[in-house]
């Protein structure tokens, strides 16, 4: 098992990754599938129109999550990581007065989002919680070629083939060769042991196969360059953030108090809290308002692993850019093992697989930097997804607002904690890593749907009835 640090952290923008990200992946998918000679295409066909319809939990919370805007942008040929987030009302605008897309290399195609873009709440399609139909049309309305994408949490999107292909290599060995390839926390802690790296030497060894040692730092110091990028512009904004809750950003104020406490040297216990909340909340504010993110796994839980990096560099003397890098690696394992053995999207097991994964991979990311052995990494990653494991993803409104902005910062505060605690320890626990992640898989089957990026349970229910 294989998974690529840059596959678990994707800039783009917000605010969710399975509902932002992946839908607009997805129309850039369909439009380059119209475009291939990989579809049955009727001789002399043209296609005219575009239909597309969402379905499960993308249907429940995807107004809320800006999903049909996505699809939108993406059917106009934007990608998450190069959109211009200040740009997309006016691409949305364009679209509905003009009741078409034209993305480049195509020809205009009719496309009125109002009839076009269907939020289906009574269908489910069978692969994932975050279905979605993509339709190509001739003039005549005859449907040309259909495609189901499920967006199958942190911006990663499949097709229903796809998605039964990845089920099936779960259970075989197939995929890239690389040579630590651990599936679980046990193997790579084995791995570990017999080879004498660390888990970011092993993580490094990895995806050294595929670049080398000077572009895989380059990607490593972008990827942390949008993260930082991302906490600096919270941290300078007012006002009140979209959707319709009038939910006010507080992360500029709450810095400002706490540069004034700093300059002024007063004690102050919960200092380090305040820092490592304040940092997430940027973070998730920005996302909230649809800014640059960085999958963490998740844009829902992209506060928690900035928070964490910055507290290292904030607070601790030794902090450096290798560090940053060794954070990376190492959260990109624990990550890769937690999505391939479970899942890191609220729509499929709750929030504990966004902000429970999160504050896990910190966890591990802040031991290892610290001087963590592999057992000390993985025990601190234990502890911080124990203690996440039940948590339902229930946003009012469907917005990723409330709870998730305050949820980053606790889940950020939850990960120093969990490493603090294993470095205090020699790494022997009760509850293995492994036992965790499994529990979370059950416990988000077992979970009830109107839990799972519905809104239709939980806060989301309850804080509009009060």
């Amino acid at each position: 098992m294989f998974l690529s640090v840059f596959d678990v952290f994707k800039i783009g923008v917000g605010p969710s990754s399975s509902h932002t990200m992946g839908p607009m992946t997805a129309a850039n998918r369909f439009l380059d599938l119209i475009l291939s000679d990989s579809w049955p295409r009727p001789h002399g066909a043209h296609v005219a129109a575009l239909k597309v319809s969402l379905h499960g939990s993308l249907a429940y919370t995807g107004i809320g999550h800006g999903t049909g805007r996505a699809v939108i942008i993406g059917l106009t040929g934007e990608a998450p990581d190069s959109i211009d987030p200040d740009h997309m009302d006016t691409i949305i605008e364009e679209v509905e007065k003009t009741g078409k897309v034209q993305p480049p290399g195509h020809p205009a195609y009719t496309f009125q989002p109002k009839d076009d873009l269907v939020f289906d709440k009574k269908t489910p399609l069978p692969g994932h919680a975050n279905g979605m139909r993509f339709s190509a049309l001739d003039r005549d309305g005859r449907v040309l070629l259909t495609t189901v994408y499920y967006s199958i949490g942190g911006g990663f999107v499949v097709t229903d083939t796809e998605l039964a292909a990845m089920q099936a290599a779960k259970k075989s060995s197939g995929g890239r060769k690389v040579p630590y390839p651990f599936s679980s926390a046990k193997e790579m802690l084995d791995m570990a042991a017999s080879s004498g790296l660390t888990i970011a030497q092993m993580k490094r060894a990895n995806e050294e196969t595929a670049m080398d040692r000077e572009s895989l730092d380059s990607g490593l110091d972008r990827i942390w360059d949008a993260m930082s990028g991302c906490i600096d512009r919270g941290l300078k904004q007012e006002g009140r953030l979209p959707g319709g809750l009038n939910v006010r950003r507080r992360a500029r104020s709450i810095h400002d108090k706490l540069q004034e406490e700093w300059r002024s040297n007063r004690l102050n216990p919960l200092l380090a809290n305040d820092w490592l909340s304040v940092y997430a909340m940027a973070v998730n504010e920005e996302n909230a308002a649809g800014g640059r993110v960085v999958t963490a796994p998740t844009n829902g839980a992209a506060g928690v692993i900035p928070a964490t990096i910055r507290y290292y560099l904030h607070f601790h003397p030794d902090a450096d850019q290798e560090g940053v890098r060794d954070y990376l690696l190492t959260a990109a394992a624990v990550g890769g093992i937690i999505k391939h053995n479970a899942s890191i999207s609220g729509a499929e097991v709750g929030c504990q697989g966004e902000v429970g994964s999160a504050s896990a991979m910190a966890a591990a990311g802040l031991a290892a930097v610290m001087g963590g052995s592999p057992e000390q990494i993985e025990n601190a990653a234990e502890i911080a997804l124990e203690h996440h494991l039940g948590m339902t993803c229930d946003p009012v409104a469907g917005l990723v607002q409330v709870p998730c902005i305050e949820r980053n910062a606790l889940g950020a505060v939850k990960a120093v904690t969990a490493a603090s605690l294993a470095l205090k320890g020699d790494g022997q626990h009760f509850v293995p890593l492994d036992a965790a992640i499994e529990t979370m898989r059950q416990t988000g089957n077992d979970m009830n749907e109107k839990y799972k990026e519905t809104s239709l349970g939980g806060l989301a229910v309850n804080v509009v009835e009060c």
